[in-house]
């Protein structure tokens, strides 16, 4: 869900800058807190207060056919000459993403053994077995022969990362409880519940989870989410050499009602000789690991309509039934969620929809939702699949309504698709269907990012957004302040809560939990281990909590919060800190206030003094625009943060961007004709403004208006001083900071939209994150500066880069395959970040001896 914007006008002027800001210091900070005092308390019933609004009914347009086609290298174009390096300068107006080419509507035939099907991926325990050929198609796309893709007729200007157009035979809380009390929000972050149901009969026993190295079988890499590939091959010494192996395009590129949409932030898996990867549109497809050729491909045939904030897919999930032949249909499935609400399962080695999933492959999740508003309710984000659990929230598009769609969480079997329970936090004895007529309880807080599944404990955690109304709070119920803002252990054997931990209190500045957990074995004074995890959060603080108590292992903090605002009896009077690491720099000062000129920087500084600003927390406003730090892409955002757990290293990258608000009052609201997802044109929204820009939240007597990245008028550039982003490395044993740099060069940045074409480090605002490796190399590409870089782990010295030909808004893998090991990164761009579009998955590797 957010990727905000702040891109191209990130950053900096053009000449005369250069010198500044290359000299811009990225330090460690932290915000002076104070002993916490608070005592921790169990969780109570959540309530089941409903929301008073009631929704208009909604309507599903005609659904678009999305193209899905894929390059065939039987009548591939000729090549364009390619960027050499990272310091070419771009020609202008290279962002520019062309639109397919004509003729893409129909899909080629496959070559007659263009490219083998892939192995057929056994339970963990066995070893892989290859199948015979495939070439079956799945959908009404037909696959081609992809490998080294076409690119453009036209040569690009030199220097220039230029998108490729598509070729014309394209297809188309300190401690846990002990007390009682009355506002579990109010008794500290961390809480245990003993809410017990009974074992859920779909669950099944605890697996060994295939292992990190030569695959990467988990959208964070191993089952922990450590985004940590025990491979060395690659080295300090020899990254250099690195060099481009093969591309593969999707063919999943924006047109019509699509254009101005696309945020694809794919990471695909690779489980076997094969890569699994799903497109902005959620098609399926599968790839040769060594080759890039397409294997075979799915179309679930989303349609525009559904589009939220962006056409985005982060991931895939792979299952491998225990109780199926190996060569069995869909003894081996993908499982994705879809932007129109549903689970589609196929088999891994054919793509063939998996016809004991569900109806014919497919769940719908609309179940039991309501009335079906497209773009209201979407999945971004994989599932977590433990112990033969599909878990899965949903992306509830903020700011529209508090009687918004349910945020819901739910699990279901594996290999039959069918509903195992419910965790509704505001109607926690309805645990499966709701009876005909009703929903689930409507604008509960939901979990739009990626869960983290542990088999040996059975649990998963949820890192659970806000209400739907994110800067308003006084008519939220007891059940919205309980659960909003916290990482939840969900049991998956009973589908109930085990415990929770709350970041934010009474959250009114959208901090929600972007970030997937990480496990790891943390290491105790007395000498032994506990299971445990690291949150990151957008407001910057880094929490170790236990993995079975959800008790912080570090000292937790209190930060006095500022009062006032439009709801002084709301907003909470401290909020939690971790005193172990935060990304969070100290509070902006005029000073701090800066421009490309000093008209601009004199704009900012009178912006900044007319601003209600406090530091952070300080509490909405209406008569003045107040100052949001961090605004809401972080800190931490959806790209998490990567553990080396080998030496002991958080690497985490992050945003430094304020936000400039102001609530609008509701008849000023209407004045703008602002109007909710339900009652405007379906899909006429979707991707088309920043989350916050101008958003109603009917049902409270504000709507909001967010200026996402504080950006000054006719130049786009944001009022404070560069850096905007950066990315560090954390003792994970201490929580100090090892180093901290700037992520981000200007050379895609500038005023009015420009490139600055200098190739100078700022740190921009950045989307996605990184991996670590064995071999002692960070990768992350991320920033707006399209390109991908490696890190020195342990001195933060950037080795090698290399150009993207479209935006690298998503995390990279590593993997090996015959022997070689690989980089691969989507190059999908980014309509927020404003990088140029494109449908790319590159792989790197040394060159072969």
């Amino acid at each position: 869900m957010k990727a905000k914007l702040l891109a191209r006008s990130t950053a900096l002027s053009l000449i005369g800058l250069s010198l500044s800001l290359s000299a811009l210091p990225a330090q460690a900070q932290s915000t002076p807190t104070a002993p916490s005092t608070a005592t921790p308390s169990p969780v109570p019933p959540a309530s089941t207060q409903p929301n008073a609004a009631t929704l208009p009914p909604g309507v599903i347009a005609p659904r678009d056919e999305q193209p899905a086609g894929i390059p065939s290298e039987t009548q591939a174009a000729p090549q364009a000459p390619a960027e050499e390096g990272p310091d070419a300068a771009p020609a202008p107006g290279s962002d520019a993403a062309p639109a397919p080419a004509p003729g893409s509507d129909a899909a080629p035939a496959p070559a007659a053994g263009s490219a083998p099907a892939p192995e057929a991926p056994a339970p963990s325990q066995q070893e892989p077995q290859q199948p015979a050929p495939q070439n079956t198609q799945p959908d009404a796309s037909t696959p081609g022969t992809s490998g080294e893709q076409p690119t453009p007729a036209q040569p690009a200007e030199p220097g220039e990362e230029q998108p490729e157009p598509l070729p014309t035979d394209l297809n188309t809380q300190p401690g846990s409880a002990s007390e009682s009390s009355e506002d579990a929000s109010a008794a500290g972050p961390a809480s245990s519940t003993d809410q017990d149901s009974g074992s859920v009969a779909a669950a099944r026993p605890p697996v060994q989870p295939r292992e990190v190295g030569v695959d990467w079988p988990f959208w964070g890499g191993d089952e922990r989410a450590t985004r940590y590939s025990p491979l060395d091959q690659i080295t300090p010494e020899n990254v250099g050499r690195l060099e481009k192996v093969w591309t593969y395009r999707t063919g999943d590129m924006p047109s019509g009602a699509t254009e101005g949409k696309y945020s694809p932030e794919g990471t695909p898996l690779k489980i076997g000789d094969t890569l699994y990867i799903c497109s902005a549109m959620n098609i399926l497809t599968a790839v040769d690991a060594a080759t890039g050729q397409e294997r075979w491909r799915y179309d679930p045939k989303v349609p525009a309509e559904a589009i939220p904030y962006g056409a985005s897919c982060r991931g895939v999930a792979f299952y491998e039934n225990p109780d199926a032949a190996p060569d069995q249909a869909c003894a081996a499935r993908v499982i994705e969620g879809t932007l129109d609400a549903r689970l589609i399962a196929v088999d891994a080695r054919t793509g063939q929809p998996c016809e004991d999933f569900g109806e014919g492959g497919m769940v719908d999740l609309w179940t039991g939702i309501g009335e079906k508003v497209p773009g209201w309710y979407a999945v971004t984000a994989p599932p977590a699949i433990v112990r033969g659990i599909v878990v899965t929230g949903a992306q509830v598009k903020d700011g529209q309504a508090e009687d918004a769609p349910s945020g819901v969480i739910r699990g279901y079997d594996a290999v039959t698709g069918e509903l195992a329970w419910a965790w509704d936090l505001g109607n926690t004895d309805l645990t499966g269907l709701p009876p005909e007529g009703e929903t689930y309880t409507r604008g509960t807080p939901n979990m739009w990012t990626t869960a983290t599944g542990d088999e040996e404990t059975g649990l998963v955690l949820l890192p659970m957004g806000n209400s739907s109304v994110d800067y308003y709070g006084s008519n939220r119920s007891e059940a919205e302040n309980e659960w909003a803002t916290s990482l939840v252990a969900l049991d998956v054997t009973t589908g109930q809560p085990r415990w929770r931990f709350q970041t934010v209190r009474h959250d009114v500045w959208d901090y929600d939990l972007g970030s997937q957990a990480t496990i790891i074995d943390w290491a105790g004074q007395d000498g032994g281990t506990t299971r445990a995890v690291v949150l990151p959060s957008k407001q910057g603080d880094i929490y170790i909590l236990d993995l079975e108590t959800g008790e912080s292992l570090v000292p937790m903090e209190e930060i006095e919060a500022p009062q006032g605002g439009v709801e002084p009896d709301y907003v909470a009077d401290s909020q939690p800190a971790s005193g172990y690491h935060t990304l969070r720099k100290p509070d902006l000062v005029e000073a701090d206030m800066w421009g490309v000129t000093p008209l601009d920087q004199l704009f900012c500084r009178i912006a900044f003094r007319q601003a209600t600003y406090q530091g952070i927390y300080t509490p909405p406003t209406a008569d003045t625009r107040w100052i949001q730090y961090p605004g809401y892409n972080g800190g931490s955002d959806w790209g998490s943060v990567a553990v080396d757990t080998e030496r002991g290293i958080i690497v985490a990258n992050y945003n430094d961007v304020p936000n400039y608000n102001r609530l609008i009052p509701r008849e000023e609201a209407e004045e703008r004709n602002l109007q909710p997802i339900y009652a405007e044109e379906s899909g006429s929204s979707g991707g088309s403004n920043a989350e916050g820009e101008g958003d109603p939240q009917v049902g409270a007597p504000y709507g909001i208006d967010v200026n996402a990245g504080w950006r000054a008028p006719f130049t786009g550039i944001p009022c404070k001083q560069p850096p905007l982003g950066g990315i560090r490395a954390i003792d994970l044993a201490s929580g100090e900071t090892l180093w901290d740099q700037p992520l981000g060069t200007a050379r895609r940045n500038g005023p009015f939209g420009i490139p600055s074409y200098l190739p100078i480090t700022i740190g921009t605002p950045n989307n996605g994150g990184s991996v670590v490796t064995r071999g002692g190399l960070t990768f992350i590409a991320a920033a707006t500066d399209n390109l991908i870089r490696a890190i020195d782990t342990e001195t933060g010295e950037v080795l090698w880069s290399d150009v993207l030909p479209a935006g690298g808004q998503a995390n990279p893998i590593i993997y090996q395959q015959d022997g070689r090991d690989y980089l691969v990164i989507q190059a999908g761009g980014h309509h927020f970040m404003e990088t140029p579009i494109g449908d790319y998955y590159i792989a790197y590797a040394l060159p072969q001896r």
